[in-house]
């Protein structure tokens, strides 16, 4: 038998629930063991185990959930795969410990208890904007289309490819650690020196702005002086862009081909877009920790504030001199004037 065009999608949407966009091939998806370790993240061997053990227990009869599908593989040559359709699968994601795993659980548990209490369980969204795409790779790709047209910098534009990831949560650990890793390699490629890096080596009390290139308002603030994109020159800017650009069209080629990118598939991506480019690829942390790097520029900055302080008070001296030595010479009057209110 053909192999059937089916999908299952688990992903964190925009308002941080959890969502699943599946793709049906007739009245229900089929997935080989390979397919379902890729769907939560686990190891085939541990899919393999729980699928043993469900037929084991008699939860599930394996002769009405599994079908033989005709896949070819690289050698051009056709094998007969087993495929395990949407109850196997279910089960499959009660048993997984995974995060993804979880994901597909709080989800369900999430539709179970509104069944239970309902007594029926509706897709409001696509109910109340029947006009919009619910399928979430043409969601995906009008996501990526919105941030390459953005006007936000290019190293915003960078994080925020890398928050479309199906495995992203920004309330965990492991994503915080996984976008300061990922930001300190881009910047890495750019300039040869991390975030921390960048900041220790650049400011600079003696140059104008303490040597920011980027800040809002007139003077450089606190907390903008530990930004390592703030002292970027144009140069490094415009290579910025160019890397980010090759990020999008990729991005939007996944999308379109309706392949699921994970955070871990995105930093393989970086790094041969890197290597491709020939640049510098960051092999550790760097020699000076984020802790450091803030500890020097706060420090540079309470100078560079201190300098500017006495540069005031020295002004409003040399000016108090001049009006006093005028006034001494005799030579010039000077006069109050009242303000006067017009009727």
């Amino acid at each position: 038998m053909e192999k059937l065009n089916s999908q299952i999608v688990i992903y964190k949407a925009k308002d941080g629930q959890t969502k699943l966009d599946v793709r049906f091939d007739g009245e229900t998806v089929w997935l080989s063991q390979r397919q379902m370790a890729e769907l939560f993240d686990c190891s085939i061997d541990n899919v393999s185990l729980h699928l043993k053990n469900i037929f084991k227990e008699a939860e599930l009869s394996e002769k009405s959930v599994v079908e033989e599908f005709s896949l070819t593989a690289t050698d051009g040559k056709n094998y007969s795969v087993k495929h395990y359709n949407l109850d196997a699968i279910i089960s499959v994601a009660y048993r997984v410990n995974s995060m993804r795993g979880t994901q597909f659980r709080i989800w369900a548990t999430q539709k179970l208890r509104e069944y239970i209490v309902k007594g029926f369980v509706l897709d409001d969204e696509r109910l109340k904007n029947p006009d919009l795409p619910f399928d979430y790779f043409e969601e995906l790709e009008s996501t990526i289309a919105d941030i390459r047209t953005s006007e936000k910098r290019f190293y915003r534009k960078i994080t925020d490819i890398y928050a479309t990831s199906v495995d992203y949560d920004p309330t965990n650990d492991q994503s915080i650690v996984f976008f300061k890793t990922v930001q300190n390699k881009v910047h890495y490629a750019v300039t040869g020196s991390t975030a921390a890096e960048i900041v220790a080596s650049r400011i600079d009390v003696s140059k104008k702005n303490l040597g920011l290139t980027n800040f809002r308002g007139i003077k450089p603030k606190k907390e903008e002086v530990v930004i390592a994109k703030n002292y970027y020159n144009k140069e490094e800017l415009t290579q910025l862009n160019a890397l980010v650009e090759q990020y999008l069209i990729f991005a939007t080629e996944q999308a379109r081909r309706r392949i699921p990118m994970k955070m871990s598939d995105w930093n393989e991506k970086l790094h041969g877009f890197l290597t491709i480019n020939d640049r510098n690829i960051l092999q550790d942390a760097g020699k000076i920790s984020h802790e450091l790097m803030v500890e020097i520029a706060e420090k540079k900055f309470d100078e560079y504030k201190s300098i500017e302080a006495r540069q005031d008070v020295d002004f409003d001296e040399i000016a108090l001199s001049a009006i006093e030595s005028v006034k001494n010479s005799g030579r010039v009057k000077i006069i109050n004037i009242k303000k006067v209110k017009l009727k």
